[in-house]
């Protein structure tokens, strides 16, 4: 990563930790975000499956930015469904992360958080 895209990581953990009280992992900022995605920032309670389905319409919207996947629509509830586009590239855990933090820097910025 550049020194600006790392800037904006640590200005995207700094946000994270000032308005939910504790440094996050990549895990929970996909939660915050499939939760921003859903409509339910201000909801807790979830169950264990709801909580992946949070995640995987994070990764879903985060990835769209490189046509990966597609919005196809939301059910009744509410809940977007995701079409696979372009299969991801074969990535070691390593880059698997980096592409998965710049999306999330992505979304950020495009969403005008950051």
């Amino acid at each position: 990563m550049t020194e600006e895209r790392t800037a904006l990581w640590h200005q995207i953990l700094q946000f994270m930790t000032e308005n939910f009280g504790k440094k996050p992992d990549m895990n929970a900022i996909l939660f915050i975000i499939g939760m921003r995605e859903l409509g339910f920032l201000g909801e807790s309670n979830f169950k264990k499956d709801d909580k992946v389905s949070l995640m995987h319409i994070a990764m879903c919207k985060i990835l769209s930015y490189s046509d990966h996947y597609e919005l196809l629509g939301t059910d009744s509830e509410g809940w977007p469904h995701w079409e696979l586009k372009n299969k991801l590239p074969d990535m070691s855990f390593l880059e698997q992360e980096s592409y998965i933090r710049e999306h999330i820097i992505e979304y950020f910025i495009n969403e005008k958080i950051i």
